[in-house]
């Protein structure tokens, strides 16, 4: 893994954290009012986490402000360190679970008891002197009751309405508030009304409080393992470094590492920045970062990553990426930003959720004009149920979370398993892909040329000799197969020697003298050349060319020596990778620059059917715009430069994160660890994270949608039946655990592998 990430976006972002946003309709709101700024490019909320990201060059004074005017309260998180910013919010989030269970408990402790007592009979109604001054002291305690534990709701809708705006705060405001005035006019005038309208609701207001704000509470707890896998990320990060100045070792806090410092990292110590090793040897623990469980070997010039475990050895490094530019920093950052970014289907809720309040409130006032009009007696106290039960079962918070909760739990899953999703518009897309062109280097194969086989002609020679002379003769060129022989000859301790005459003869191959000896390393050209015979070894050098090898001749004197193959070896994985996304009904294409016979043998190998070889950059792009015009949704896979406007083209790209930062700024999907088997990662969680995301507007929709009608009094010329308001708040409450839970269900997903 030489490379994870290239630098982030350069547009200038920003993130708030939002005070007072109740549902999904304040979600529309505050988008609107902060994309009305001048400067501002976009603006996404995430309404699970309660922030807004904000795209632009505009002073964060300005976006508080346009926040606060339209009735909400804002802060900014840029100045906060990402470790803070987490424990802020975990404090936060502790003290409003804490504040919001204490109001169930003020709210629930007159509302059960009264609901006890009317279930068992007892008269909810006002007849006598002793019964009106019973339920008028009950009465002030309600509204005390609405003081202390429901006062964030008033207060919400207060704004909304100075700000001509409503929401959900609107609704439980109007419900609960009606069900208490009512009541306290039955109270206080009680000869005003008939007879059967004397009736009290002091419980409903108490109870659907109560049960709103245990809702609250349970959604704050269960929104907090949403964001395990930040937590995660961040937990990577070392909180010390030990760094050598002026020839002494000491710890430093890490956000006092500097660029080019020399850092000691001791065996079971976390890798502090971003980094070069230049002293010592050691495996290191990458698996946090890419989900490859297997320690990687480094030694001197390997980099190294913040964020990953040093097991063996004590090395120095120097400092090449600190604070927010280490590759870790950037993981983190990116995987923030696709968490509160919104795939489409989000929009299509925010759009709805906007004109629900609205709807809901005419629906209610017709509700109760109907009742009424047409109601049997006590018409008001129904008109009072129905318009009550209404505003309370249909505030949209479950809708507001059906969204960003699966969001945050898919994006999070991904990057424990070593994929980085930009955004949601890529985690949607990537469940639709029809069709997946692959790049062979470096994307299906290694990306580095090894040395393969060793065929030697005579006895007198052995291996090690025959290398020794091909790394002499090598040494000197700069062509990718020549590196990979004094490659081998390095890692086997063979040490090149110094050749005289050396020629390079253009498409054949190099010709040079060593220790008085002629020697010939090329082509099947370059021998028949200079007449040497090859006999049966032309046979042996088409089965190495037919597996994908590149045979080279080494003659010594005009004899043939040996031949030695090189190739780019396959990926150990990819073969089985590529049947798990055959398996998934999608085509599968492979697209490179290579020539066609060492194409269609990586190809015939890995199980690929349908090839493109020798193909220019520019006609990649090419490809892919022809696979869009016969309507398959492409995902595009690379990691070279010559890759980056496919990817940028297609529907979805997927960089291989161990290739070029250009490759991986073009992408819309990173697979950290250079595996195929991210591909098919990524595209099960997004199908996942997808059918997720379905479930719950489904419920939510459904529920809200369906709780209306019942809540209007549809049952009751059937059965009699009218839904209590106290249910509709029970229902409403809990139906945002449900989304919630249903999301968090996201956390148990393991792709299969076959």
């Amino acid at each position: 893994m030489d490379k994870l990430t290239g630098n982030t976006s350069s547009k200038n972002t920003q993130e708030l954290i939002i005070e007072g946003a109740g549902c999904a309709s304040c979600v529309g709101k505050i988008e609107m009012a902060l994309n009305q700024i001048n400067g501002v490019d976009s603006a996404e909320m995430n309404f699970a986490l309660r922030t807004v990201t904000i795209s632009g060059d505009v002073e964060s004074t300005v976006l508080i402000k346009a926040i606060e005017t339209i009735g909400y309260n804002a802060s900014s998180a840029n100045d906060i360190s990402d470790d803070d910013l987490l424990d802020e919010k975990e404090l936060a989030d502790e003290k409003y679970y804490t504040s919001l269970m204490r109001q169930v408990w003020i709210a629930l402790g007159l509302g059960v008891p009264l609901m006890i007592y009317s279930v068992f009979g007892g008269p909810m109604t006002v007849e006598t002197s002793l019964e009106r001054g019973v339920w008028l002291f009950i009465g002030i305690l309600c509204a005390a009751i609405m003081y202390f534990a429901g006062k964030h709701f008033y207060i919400g809708a207060w704004k909304s309405f100075i700000n001509h705006n409503a929401n959900m705060d609107t609704l439980i405001a109007i419900g609960t508030g009606t069900a208490w005035v009512y009541s306290m006019v039955v109270v206080l005038f009680p000869m005003a009304l008939p007879e059967m309208a004397r009736h009290v609701y002091f419980e409903a207001t108490a109870m659907i409080i109560g049960l709103i704000n245990l809702g609250l509470a349970l959604e704050v707890k269960a929104r907090g393992r949403t964001s395990e896998a930040i937590k995660r990320l961040i937990g990577l990060q070392a909180k010390t470094a030990r760094v050598v100045r002026d020839e002494k070792e000491i710890d430093i806090a890490i956000e006092q590492v500097l660029l080019n410092d020399i850092v000691r990292v001791r065996p079971g110590e976390k890798i502090p920045v971003d980094g070069v090793v230049t002293q010592g040897r050691t495996s290191i623990d990458e698996s946090m970062l890419t989900g490859e469980p297997m320690p990687v070997e480094k030694v001197e010039e390997d980099e190294i990553v913040a964020g990953t475990l040093n097991k063996t050895g004590s090395i120095l490094f120097k400092a090449t990426r600190v604070g927010k530019d280490t590759a870790l920093a950037q993981i983190i950052n990116m995987v923030k930003r696709a968490q509160n970014s919104k795939p489409p289907i989000g929009r299509l809720a925010d759009i709805i959720s906007a004109y629900f309040v609205p709807v809901v409130m005419i629906i209610a006032i017709v509700s109760a004009l109907v009742w009424l009009n047409f109601g049997p007696e006590p018409t008001l106290a129904f008109a009072v149920i129905s318009a009550t039960t209404v505003l309370i079962i249909a505030c949209p918070c479950a809708l507001g979370l059906a969204t960003p909760m699966s969001v945050m739990v898919g994006v999070g899953k991904a990057a424990e398993a070593g994929v980085l999703i930009r955004n949601g518009e890529a985690l949607q897309t990537a469940s639709k892909i029809t069709a997946m062109i692959l790049d062979k280097t470096g994307t299906i194969t290694e990306g580095a040329p090894k040395v393969t086989d060793f065929i030697i002609s005579d006895e007198q020679y052995t291996e090690a000799y025959i290398l020794t002379v091909a790394a002499s003769i090598e040494s000197g060129s700069e062509h990718p197969l020549a590196q990979a022989i004094v490659d081998s000859a390095i890692e086997k301790g063979i040490e090149p020697k110094s050749v005289n005459e050396f020629q390079a003869i253009t498409g054949h191959g190099v010709e040079a003298q060593l220790n008085g000896q002629k020697i010939l390393f090329g082509n099947q050209k370059l021998m028949l050349k200079n007449d040497v015979v090859l006999n049966d070894f032309v046979n042996k050098a088409q089965k190495l060319a037919d597996e994908a090898k590149t045979p080279m001749y080494l003659a010594i004197d005009n004899k043939l020596a040996a031949i030695i193959a090189v190739s780019d070896p396959i990926k150990k994985d990819s073969t089985d990778a590529i049947k798990r996304l055959q398996a998934n009904g999608i085509r599968v294409i492979m697209l490179t620059g290579d020539n066609s016979a060492t194409a269609n043998a990586v190809a015939k190998k890995v199980g690929i059917t349908e090839v493109f070889a020798e193909v220019l950059p520019e006609e990649k792009s090419n490809k892919v715009a022809e696979l869009q015009a016969q309507g398959e949704i492409v995902g595009m896979t690379g990691d070279g430069i010559n890759d980056a406007p496919a990817l940028a083209l297609a529907n979805v790209g997927f960089a291989i994160g161990t290739g070029t930062d250009v490759a991986i700024e073009s992408a819309d999907i990173t697979l950290m660890r250079g595996s195929l088997h991210g591909l098919a990662d990524a595209i099960a969680v997004s199908k996942a994270t997808l059918r997720n995301i379905k479930q719950n507007l489904f419920g939510a929709f459904i529920y809200n949608i369906a709780g209306v009608p019942f809540a209007a009094g549809l049952l009751y010329p059937f059965f009699g039946l009218m839904l209590n308001p106290v249910i509709a708040g029970a229902a409403m409450a809990f139906s945002s655990l449900t989304v919630v839970s249903n999301a968090n269900r996201l956390r148990f997903f393991k792709p299969k592998e076959h």
